[in-house]
């Protein structure tokens, strides 16, 4: 038996943030990842797909350019695309690696499960451990249909180096949208089938309503209220049957994924043996990120249930782990209001509350709507799609949503975000000097 005073399962962002912390206190410490050492976020997840993104937004912003400046779009190359993305991924499970063994922290991988409220066992050995943090983080949600062996996942997409001339994306949310944009203008014929009422349905339908409108002018189909009943493997190619309005339709395509969205990575741990409590979305934990059930188990990152399972969360909630195991339950989870993004070809993003749930809270609320493509940022480039609605407190002046989709929406979303968790009012941004022309000085005008 082999004991250590903190295991940590998960090399992410904040299994990582964890283990160093505690080793550098002069703690003892294992890790152990059942994948390459790195996490998803820099391996496969955002960092992969925004390199594969740079290339789409030059050929975007060409397209929309012909005859403005551009005479002759720029052909994409998807195979040496990939090779790029190789330049920021395939050194970074070595180099974490390296970083952790030389801080003496002991590595393991493969992905360990309890036998006990603090033992684990992990290549054919059981360690006991003082405290054991969870940070496994979010897999590839399985869709229980007839034939799902034939789906793909997000993984599978990003490690592409050909793309087939036909795909069917299942599931309209943040993942299918980002990669059909990407999938359509590389020369692929894309279809996404959505359950829902409408594609990525956590975001501001105004802007969903758009941005849906932009995805079909780009050659994208949208099946919506459908549900896919099987998928079938026929000559070299996959017929995807899916019920809608009653009708049974199939769709003939070269290759399909699943794109439902991310679930907890928990089920290889064997949670029940050490009586640790989880849910649908994660790990139950308590305001010191402690697990309910068991209290020398922490939980951290997008596994654990408190806040959304966003990249700039898990770092915070690692250093909130850290700090509590080596100084006792003195430090509160406290996550600011975060913004998130989608990168389609506009960019979807938001902060803050929507509409609905603003006026639900506040009985003086001001609401800023408007599809400006005729501004100056959006006409220079000549954009598809330029809106942006914004939300404040009349009363305080201060804002409590902003919800964007433009080509820099991404970006320009940061600021509603500062403002939002520093207090700083609707004026106070109108009498701050931006460069101009800018993206950035055109929030003046939406408020």
């Amino acid at each position: 038996m082999k004991k250590v005073d903190v295991f940590v399962i998960g090399s992410g962002g904040a299994g990582r943030t964890v283990a160093k912390y505690c080793v550098k206190a002069g703690l003892k410490v294992a890790i152990s990842d059942n994948r390459e050492y790195g996490g998803t976020c820099a391996t496969r997840g955002c960092d992969p797909k925004k390199v594969l993104l740079g290339p789409t937004e030059v050929c975007e912003m060409a397209s929309n350019l012909l005859g403005k400046g551009i005479s002759r779009p720029p052909e994409l190359n998807w195979l040496d695309l990939q090779r790029f993305k190789l330049e920021f991924t395939k050194n970074v499970p070595q180099s974490t690696e390296k970083d952790l063994r030389e801080l003496g922290i002991q590595l393991f991988h493969e992905s360990p499960r309890f036998i006990s409220s603090d033992t684990l066992e992990v290549e054919n050995s059981k360690i006991k451990a003082g405290k054991i943090v969870i940070a496994t983080g979010y897999v590839p949600r399985l869709l229980n249909v007839k034939g799902a062996e034939f789906l793909n996942n997000s993984d599978d997409f990003l490690n592409l180096n050909n793309l087939p001339e036909e795909i069917v994306f299942i599931g309209g949310g943040y993942i299918g949208m980002e990669f059909s944009h990407m999938a359509a203008r590389a020369g692929s014929k894309v279809t996404i089938i959505e359950h829902g009422s409408r594609i990525l349905s956590s975001f501001d339908k105004d802007m969903t309503r758009y941005l849906t409108n932009v995805t079909q002018d780009l050659g994208i189909r949208i099946v919506l209220n459908a549900e896919v009943i099987k998928i079938e493997n026929v000559s070299n190619a996959y017929n995807v049957e899916f019920k809608q309005s009653d009708k049974v339709n199939i769709i003939n395509t070269s290759m399909v994924f699943n794109t439902t969205g991310r679930e907890p990575s928990i089920a290889m741990l064997n949670l029940e043996k050490a009586n640790v409590n989880f849910s649908e979305q994660g790990i139950v934990v308590n305001e010191f990120l402690q697990n309910t059930s068991n209290p020398r188990v922490y939980a951290c990152g997008d596994v654990s249930e408190h806040g959304l399972p966003l990249t700039p969360i898990s770092a915070i909630q690692g250093e909130v782990v850290a700090h509590n195991i080596l100084n006792g339950n003195s430090k509160k989870v406290n996550t600011p209001v975060v913004p998130s993004a989608v990168f389609t070809l506009p960019n979807l993003a938001s902060v803050g509350l929507s509409e609905d749930e603003a006026r639900r809270k506040y009985n003086n609320v001001s609401v800023s709507y408007n599809s400006v493509q005729d501004w100056f940022s959006a006409k220079r480039i000549n954009s598809p799609a330029y809106t942006f609605k914004v939300i404040w407190n009349n009363s305080t002046k201060l804002i409590l949503g902003a919800h964007l989709l433009g080509s820099n929406a991404a970006e320009t979303i940061n600021i509603f975000a500062m403002a939002i968790n520093h207090d700083i009012t609707i004026d106070k941004l109108k009498n701050t000097i931006f460069t101009y022309p800018s993206w950035i000085n055109d929030i003046k005008s939406m408020i």
